[in-house]
């Protein structure tokens, strides 16, 4: 797979292209760092932009949309109903309330932030609805497993577009991506980088020397030859530049293998099957 830009797309099972990177904004503060980093991303070339009702930043997110500049059409927004609204059956409000903040007419993907036992089946009828009056252009899930995949493919009638999961190297989720493979749904990882807890690791390190590039960039470049959307956050313009050069080379078959081994199935989120929020 041949990627040469940050404007590079794979297609969603209905013919939406998405960008293979973008931003994440989790833990991103509302105001003047979210506004800043949004619109740093947007000034370096990033088109998609992942935000959520939880991270209560959604306004600056938009903000930023407005300042950059970009035609609306040319950039990606996603953001995410949050448990709560699940629990609450409140999900079409949820995404008006999302919309507005956001100051959009649409977004291009909206997410189902957990699988909220008893509820995200329900919760994915209504992002059915959004999808055919054409308020959103793909819906999706996030922290799903097979079994919540399967589970609501059961009453599905229109299969997610995407997966957004919890993935680097030593959490590579390599039966989860197969089976969303099998099924046309896209893989997008959330904390590629494990919350940089892997940028010291001695094996990603070795790799990233020989190719004069940071661990970040090793990380965030085994992510799209491997065919999974990624998302890295950060705040600082330089790095937020930094973790995008990675266009210019490819990792060897060798190494990739070498990060593929790396996994140890270890999270450093919340287990989809155990989350008590």
């Amino acid at each position: 797979m041949k990627l040469n830009s940050l404007q590079d797309t794979t297609t969603l099972h209905n013919g939406v292209k998405m960008p293979w990177f973008g931003l994440g904004v989790y833990k991103v503060q509302e105001g003047e760092e979210s506004l800043h980093s949004v619109k740093a991303a947007i000034k370096a070339g990033y088109r998609s932009i992942d935000t959520a009702a939880l991270y209560q930043n959604e306004e600056s997110v938009g903000q930023a949309i407005k300042e950059s500049g970009v035609a609306r059409e040319e950039l990606f927004i996603t953001t995410k109903v949050w448990n709560e609204d699940q629990r609450n059956d409140s999900v079409l409000e949820a995404f008006e309330t999302s919309l507005q903040k956001l100051g959009l007419d649409y977004v291009d993907l909206y997410l189902i932030h957990w699988p909220v036992k008893e509820k995200y089946k329900q919760s994915w009828k209504v992002l059915e609805q959004l999808y055919k009056e054409g308020r959103v252009r793909a819906i999706g899930v996030s922290n799903f497993q097979i079994h919540h995949l399967e589970d609501l493919l059961s009453v599905a009638e229109i299969k997610p577009m995407v997966n957004q999961v919890e993935l680097h190297p030593l959490l590579a989720q390599p039966e989860l991506r197969d089976y969303c493979k099998k099924q046309e749904i896209q893989i997008e990882a959330w904390a590629p980088l494990g919350q940089g807890r892997l940028l010291e690791h001695p094996v990603l390190q070795e790799i990233a020397a020989q190719y004069n590039k940071t661990t970040a960039q090793v990380i965030l470049r085994w992510d799209i030859q491997n065919q999974i959307v990624t998302i890295p956050k950060s705040v600082k313009e330089a790095r937020i530049i930094e973790n995008a050069n990675i266009f210019d080379f490819s990792l060897t078959e060798g190494d990739i293998q070498k990060i593929n081994a790396l996994n140890e199935n270890k999270r450093f989120g919340a287990d989809p099957d155990n989350f008590n929020f």
